[in-house]
This record gives C-alpha cells, sequence and structure tokens, in this order.
C-alpha cells in the first residue's frame, strides 16, 4: 500500500493520524480520500455529506479507512445577472487544484471524488486523471421536477416579465417557492446533468448512477457501493488512465450526442482529456455528431425530465440501444467491461425495475428514450467553421427550431452580455438579425454563460424563431434556440469576432457547417474583398480588458482557447 510505504519515511504521519481519531489497526489499513463539494451554496451539493458518509460505511466494509474532505463548489444559477458568472468557468480550474492538493500532500491508496452540478463533476474528473489513483466518482443525482414537468429555468419567463413589468408578485412568489423542489442537480439536460452522463459513460461512475433521483433510496446504494468499487479498484491497481482512454472518450461523445447533451461538454470533455496527454479535436465531435441517431426525448432538446430519462433506464440504456456503436470492450470502475456491465444490469433487472415510476407520469419509455428506429434527427451538436470562427464554434442543432438551422441577416454587436440583454428586454432588437455577442471568451471575461439573454430571446415571442446569436462565450445547458457558442478565436485574442460591425451581414448553416461574415454594412460582397476590409479593422486592435486580480487574472490570462478546452 502507498500509503504505508510513505508512512515509514516519518513517525509524525502515524501520531497526527492518531491524533485524528484513527486506531492502531486503522493506520494499517488502505486509506481512501473521501472528498464532495458538500455545502449550502445550492442544491446540488447540500446533500452530498449523506451520499459520501455512505461512501465510508462501504469502503470500512470493504476493510478500507476513509478521510473526508471538502470543497464546496458554486451555481450558475445563483451567478446570473452579475460578475460572479465571470468566475463560474474559472471555479473548475480552482476546485480540481484542491483536489490536487489534498490527494498529493497525502500518500492514498484512492479516492471518491462526488458532485452534481456543471463545473464541480468535470473538475472531480480533470482531478482523477491528474492524479491517476485508483478512484470513482459518484454523482448527486437530479432534483425533483417542478409543477405541471417543470423546471427551475421557468426563471427566464418570469424574470423577462418581470423586468418589463408584465409579472404579477404572486407569480413571482409561485415560482420561487416551487422551482427548485429538492436537493440534486437541476432535472432539465443542462451541463450538470450532462456531465453527470458524461462520468457514467467515461466508466468512471457505478453504472445506472448517473441522474439517479436525489431523494430516492437508490442514490444511497449507489454511494454504499462505490465504496465498495474503490476498494476494489484500490486492490487490483487499476488507475483511471486505464479506463479513460481514447476509446472510452468516444463513447461519452456518442453517449453525448445521442441524449442531446450540453454544448459545455465540448469544453470539459478536451480539458479532462487533456490531463491524460489525449487530444480530443473538435473534428471528433462533429464526425460523432454526423452518425449516431438522437435518442433523448429530454429537455431543453425535447419534453421530459431527467428523473424520467433515469427511470427509462438512463445512460446505460442509451448504451444498450448503441452498443453497435460503442467501444464494449472499455474497462470501468467496476473492475469490468462496459460490455460485461450492461449483461450485469439485464441480468439483475435494472433495465425494468424503474418503468412502473414512469408509468405515474403516464410514461412510457419509448416516449423519453426514443427506440434507435425513430430517431428523428442524427446527433444534437455540431462545430461550425469559417471567417468568423477560424478554429470552429459550437451549435446545439437539437435545440434549435429547423427554420433556424440555417440564416442569413445583419450582425447587431455588443461588447458585453450586459448590454446585449438589456436590448432584448428593451425591445431594440429586431427579428431577422443576428446578436454578437463578443469578449466573453476564456481571455475575455473567463467565458460566462449567456443563458439571461438566451432566455431572453426565446421567451420573446417576436424574437423566438427569427433571431440567432452569435459569441465568443458559452451557453447553459438549458440553452434554446440558435445560439452558436465558443467561437475561436476569441475576441480577446484579436479573432475576427471582435472586428464585425452593426449592419454586416452575417450567414451560418449547419448542415454545411459554416458561419461567415458574408457583407459589409448591409451589402454582400465576395470572400476576398471582406477578407481585406477585416486585415484593415484589425489594424485598430481589441478593446482592453480591465484590471483584474487573483484567481480571475490567473485564468484569464492564462487560459486556452474554447476549442481545446478553456483550460490552463
Amino acid at each position: 500500500m502507498k500509503s504505508e510505504r510513505e508512512r515509514a519515511l516519518w513517525a509524525q504521519f502515524d501520531a497526527l493520524q492518531l491524533g485524528s481519531g484513527f486506531t492502531w489497526d486503522d493506520i494499517h489499513r488502505p486509506q481512501i480520500l473521501v472528498e464532495d463539494v458538500f455545502g449550502d451554496s445550492h442544491p446540488g451539493s447540500v446533500h452530498l455529506n449523506q451520499l459520501t458518509e455512505q461512501v465510508k460505511y462501504g469502503v470500512y466494509q470493504a476493510g478500507g479507512v476513509p478521510c473526508m474532505y471538502h470543497t464546496t463548489d458554486v451555481c450558475d444559477g445563483c451567478a446570473q445577472g452579475h460578475d460572479g458568472m465571470n468566475m463560474i468557468l474559472a471555479s473548475r480550474e480552482a476546485i480540481c487544484d484542491m483536489v490536487e492538493v489534498h490527494a498529493s500532500a497525502v500518500p492514498w491508496d484512492g479516492m471518491v471524488l462526488s458532485s452534481s452540478c456543471d463545473k464541480s463533476v468535470p473538475a472531480h474528473l480533470k482531478a482523477m486523471a491528474r492524479m491517476n489513483i485508483p478512484a470513482v466518482f459518484l454523482p448527486g443525482g437530479s432534483m425533483r421536477p417542478g409543477p405541471y414537468q417543470t423546471t427551475s429555468l421557468v426563471a427566464g419567463e418570469i424574470s423577462l416579465k418581470q423586468r418589463r413589468g408584465e409579472a404579477t408578485e404572486r407569480e413571482i412568489l409561485d415560482y420561487k417557492l416551487t422551482g427548485c423542489p429538492s436537493a440534486g442537480a437541476c432535472t432539465f439536460l443542462g451541463t450538470a446533468s450532462t456531465m453527470q452522463c458524461m462520468a457514467e459513460a467515461l466508466g468512471m461512475a457505478l453504472p445506472g448512477s448517473a441522474l439517479a433521483p436525489a431523494t430516492m433510496r437508490d442514490i444511497l446504494d449507489f454511494a454504499r457501493n462505490t465504496g465498495f468499487a474503490v476498494m476494489n479498484l484500490a486492490k487490483k491497481g487499476i488507475t483511471p488512465d486505464r479506463i479513460m482512454t481514447r476509446k472510452a472518450f468516444e463513447n461519452a461523445i456518442i453517449v453525448h450526442s445521442a441524449i442531446g447533451g450540453s454544448t459545455n461538454a465540448t469544453l470539459h470533455l478536451p480539458a479532462i482529456a487533456r490531463e491524460l496527454g489525449i487530444s480530443l479535436e473538435p473534428e471528433l465531435f462533429d464526425a460523432i455528431n454526423h452518425r449516431i441517431p438522437h435518442l433523448g426525448n429530454l429537455n431543453p432538446s425535447g419534453r421530459h425530465l431527467t428523473e424520467s430519462f433515469w427511470f427509462a433506464g438512463g445512460v446505460p440504456y442509451v448504451e444498450l440501444l448503441l452498443k453497435d456503436y460503442l467501444h464494449l470492450d472499455v474497462l470501468t470502475v467496476t473492475g469490468k467491461t462496459l460490455g460485461e456491465n450492461l449483461e450485469d444490469l439485464q441480468k439483475n433487472g435494472f433495465f425494468t425495475r424503474y418503468l412502473g415510476y414512469l408509468a405515474n407520469y403516464n410514461l412510457t419509455r419509448d416516449e423519453v428514450i426514443f427506440p434507435v428506429e425513430k430517431a428523428r434527427e442524427t446527433g444534437s451538436i455540431a462545430i461550425l467553421r469559417g471567417n468568423i470562427a477560424e478554429e470552429g464554434s459550437v451549435i446545439k442543432y437539437s435545440a434549435c427550431v429547423k427554420e433556424m438551422l440555417r440564416h442569413k441577416g445583419p450582425a447587431r454587436v455588443f461588447d458585453s452580455e450586459e448590454d446585449a440583454h438589456q436590448a432584448v428586454v428593451d425591445g431594440r432588437i429586431n427579428p431577422g438579425e443576428i446578436m454578437v455577442i463578443r469578449y466573453e471568451g476564456p481571455r475575455g471575461s473567463g467565458m460566462p454563460e449567456l443563458l439571461m439573454t438566451t432566455e431572453a430571446i426565446v421567451c420573446d415571442e417576436r424574437l423566438n424563431g427569427t433571431v440567432a446569436l452569435v459569441t465568443d462565450g458559452r451557453f447553459s445547458g438549458a440553452t434554446r434556440g440558435a445560439a452558436i457558442g465558443h467561437v475561436s478565436p476569441e475576441a480577446a485574442r484579436g479573432g475576427p469576432i471582435a472586428f464585425i460591425e452593426d449592419g454586416d451581414i452575417i450567414e451560418y448553416d449547419v448542415e454545411a457547417r459554416t458561419l461567415n461574415v458574408v457583407g459589409i454594412l448591409g451589402k454582400e460582397l465576395p470572400a476576398d474583398q471582406i477578407a481585406a476590409i477585416f486585415t484593415e479593422r484589425k489594424k485598430r486592435g481589441v478593446v482592453p480588458r480591465p484590471a483584474r486580480r487573483g484567481l480571475f487574472k490567473r485564468y484569464t490570462e492564462n487560459a486556452s482557447s474554447a476549442m481545446e478546452g478553456g483550460t490552463y
């Protein structure tokens, strides 16, 4: 054992652990770091101490000694509408770094990391890859549905009406009292839910554990069994690099494509892979989305919520339907292959056990997870390139009306989301226009999500289905509509998006995978003339960024391109 070998170098180590409540017998058993993002900050974290308590029991039962650590995460929802959103992506790096500190300062034999939400899940997966000791991820599960199968994102409509003076006090109060009815990740397929699914699809979480309802007993079983699983990995010496292989990442992208996952996965999966020396080029996402049927009828691309997705069989059922596309021989945290896990789930009744809960909602499995032969489209996201996005950009076309999969219109340019959002609220945006929001990339302002603006657009009957948005920022996993993000190179790096002007004509085509300026100040021109005009515009330079300090300064000065994961 690593913990026993290192302990022999310094007698104080034993004394310190005994002073912390270890017994002499504990000192000589495998020691497991159990770390979560528990805290009172938001529903995705407030319950995690209950789950990791079960992990501890499992580790004890399997002959190990668990040690608890916490690094609380923050919530994108609480950061909406103010500068706090600029810190959200940087928090991924901070959480990962803190786990590295905890996992490096003590010689652990294994670790369990537990989280639910947007940045903490990829942070934990990055940390597992970086530390490369036996590890299992424990997802924090799904929140209960809101009234009439709604999600917390009713906030978009309520907030727009509130700012326009169109919402009653009762409407606002009723939403606030019912929008988030329990602990767990928000119950749409946003980034939090997507990344729980990615952890499982990578083989780093127990089969079926992603998006288990946070209020049901089943999630406690997953937690206890996670304790057993990490001890099994520690005994066998199975490390994350043997599980998170390139084939495993390809599996995860296949699942992502099939369920209609958040565009933020195109940031997080490359950042995780980078820790293992694996490069996930944007073309890999695009190639997979060209051939994988879109099976998940899940909000915001579809109708149903993550709780129902789990009742219908969740990630394992999607993998079962797509077994001919997947690498079934990849190793997972069970110590078995993906193919063996699916066989075990079939034998123990997992795929039929929870269908009665769907019946409570008058739903059938096929309404939530389409059979392959009933898939309505292929894939869910596309990588667009062109003279605006030379390195690439991302659109979630599964959440976009068909009429907006190809569009040409005049640009309305903003250097911040705040100004753009206010323009929507004030009615200053016209149908057919393409809003450009820049200086919101990783180096521009930390790459905040622009959910307030995208929700304002789709909640405005005059604009919904007619206005597109192009940005070097990112989106919430809940974003709906014609929203093209991650434009790279970003404005702060001198990318072409920094030199678009009001009235320039922008055209994009999802099928052709293109995004271009095709005209200048209302007049369409040949590509070479447009290039020459942009060369002249670039001479004036980019808008300087305000002075920064601390983590925000370090992140914005060192972050990589969004197409490389926005990491440092």
